[in-house]
């Protein structure tokens, strides 16, 4: 169980919790979110206008709304607002947003009720994920149309994932013991507006990220010995010259990586060769500052995912409502097109070795890594769809938070684009877990030519757990299933478990 103190939960945490860990907020929440309430019916029966409580939104923001209405206006902002089209989102990123959305509400500056809060704890920890169409978010103000679809599940509108089946809310709702939500004053407001489900999307997006960066370390490392290319671009020396602290990390990744290795002994003199193709030689270079810059979109993400992002905001020690703009999510639009431009290097620099594997000329190995080539294709194919996948990421990687476009009547004029730019991530990082798999598939290929020499220890705990599954290609056959396969360790982090090292990744 994953207790969520408000305001302070680790990325890791976050990662449990996208990867299926229940969570709960801590008890030292209880008492905010009590008096943050009772400060919104303390404003409400003062009468003065208060933004969200007893007005209209948006552009309608100043049209005053009767004591007998509060009720019926937070619900009409629910419905009409659940107008998100799409796809559905993948239910570990619905769970992430509602968690995000916890955190929020807990700090007590949002005027929610105990009971709304505790709806949100037992969907979570009963399995219960509303639909929510993955399009219609402009990232301002804030994720109105998919966080409206989880609002309107809570009230037993819509339809909810039991993981067992699809059903309409309120049968779900019901099936677990649960009574839909009443809201009261700022409710809807509160669970409508904030940056939740661009953030849930922007960290599944990182955490997959993070695990294409770990298993690019390994492939790239087996890609140089399979090569026989030098490690000496890996010493450290040379990166602490330049500073930069992922350069560095990975320098120091990939030299451990390759050390004790037989294959880099074998050519460790009289090699005629000076200098390796970029795609080596710059591993430390291009992976490091792909570190660097998925390290500070962590951080971006990080802070946004502890912050309270919704408007207006209730500050309970004066009965003060202030409205402002946090739920506008250019940190975390920013934080996407940063690691789409990580990601779309990681790939792009792996497919890049792959093809210099296939290069007789270059690599020294047969060409296309078959020992009949002509009769055989080899890896000639793999090596077009990599480049594929590599291209699509390219054409994908275009900063989403360059563009706006201004929304209700000119009141909400500029925008973050921020679901755009995260939604595209979890796709990209699978286009890299393939490209990798392939790399993996040719590095453990082109290394069996070189028996009976052997990589390093860790090395070949990589080639032994593939081998595992996937038999040296000896005569062509089906592709497509080791390309599957070696995808699946990729994705699952099993290569990286397989080399029992520490390699670099979010924490410094």
């Amino acid at each position: 169980m994953i207790e969520l103190v408000a305001g302070d939960v680790a990325l890791a945490q976050w990662r449990a919790v996208y990867e299926g860990a229940p969570a709960r907020l801590d008890a030292a929440s209880a008492p905010r979110i009590a008096e943050s309430a009772a400060s919104v019916a303390r404003i409400v029966a003062r009468g003065a206008p208060a933004y969200g409580i007893n007005t209209g939104f948006g552009r309608l923001a100043t049209v005053r709304i009767g004591d007998d209405d509060l009720a019926t206006l937070q619900r009409n902002l629910v419905l009409s607002h659940a107008a998100g089209t799409g796809d559905p989102a993948p239910v570990p990123v619905v769970r992430l947003m509602m968690a995000l959305k916890l955190a929020s509400l807990g700090q007590g500056a949002s005027g929610v009720r105990p009971e709304t809060v505790a709806l949100i704890e037992a969907m979570l920890a009963r399995g219960l994920t509303p639909v929510v169409p993955a399009q219609g978010s402009v990232g301002a103000s804030g994720d109105l149309a998919p966080l409206a679809h989880m609002a309107a599940a809570m009230l037993g509108v819509g339809e909810i994932d039991t993981g067992a089946a699809r059903l309409p809310a309120g049968e779900a709702l019901a099936g677990a013991g649960l009574a839909p939500l009443d809201l009261g004053p700022k409710e809807g407001l509160a669970l409508l507006n904030g940056t939740q489900f661009s953030t849930a999307y922007a960290l599944a997006g990182l955490f997959d990220a993070e695990t294409a960066f770990r298993s690019a370390l390994v492939t790239g490392a087996l890609s140089t010995e399979a090569a026989k290319g030098t490690d000496a671009p890996f010493d450290a020396r040379i990166h602490r010259l330049r500073r930069h602290a992922g350069q560095i990390a990975v320098g120091d990744a990939l030299r451990e990586l390759m050390a004790g290795s037989a294959i880099r002994a074998s050519h460790r003199d009289d090699d005629p060769r000076v200098q390796d193709p970029y795609c080596l030689r710059c591993q430390p270079q291009v992976m490091g500052a792909a570190l660097d810059v998925l390290r500070s979109a962590g951080a971006m993400l990080a802070t946004e995912a502890n912050g309270v992002s919704d408007n207006p905001l209730i500050f309970a020690d004066t009965d003060e409502v202030l409205s402002g703009g946090n739920f506008h999510a250019e940190p975390v639009a920013f934080a996407a097109d940063m690691i789409a431009m990580a990601l779309c290097e990681i790939g792009s620099i792996a497919e890049r070795r792959v093809a210099m594997l296939l290069d007789a000329s270059l690599s020294g190995l047969p060409a296309f890594l078959t020992p009949r080539p002509g009769l055989n294709s080899g890896f000639m194919i793999p090596q077009v769809t990599a480049a594929a996948l590599v291209s699509e990421n390219k054409q994908r990687a275009f900063p989403a938070s360059v563009d706006s476009i201004p929304t209700s009547a000119n009141q909400e004029d500029h925008v973050s684009m921020a679901a755009h730019g995260a939604r595209r991530l979890r796709d990209m990082a699978a286009n890299v877990t393939m490209v990798l798999g392939i790399e993996l598939l040719a590095a453990a290929q082109g290394c069996d030519f070189h028996a009976p020499l052997c990589s390093s220890d860790p090395l070949e705990a990589v080639r032994a757990r593939l081998r595992a599954q996937v038999p040296t290609l000896a005569d062509d056959r089906h592709m497509h299933p080791d390309m599957e396969a070696a995808a699946a360790l990729i994705r699952s982090g099993a290569i990286v478990d397989a080399v029992a090292l520490p390699l670099p990744g979010m924490v410094a």
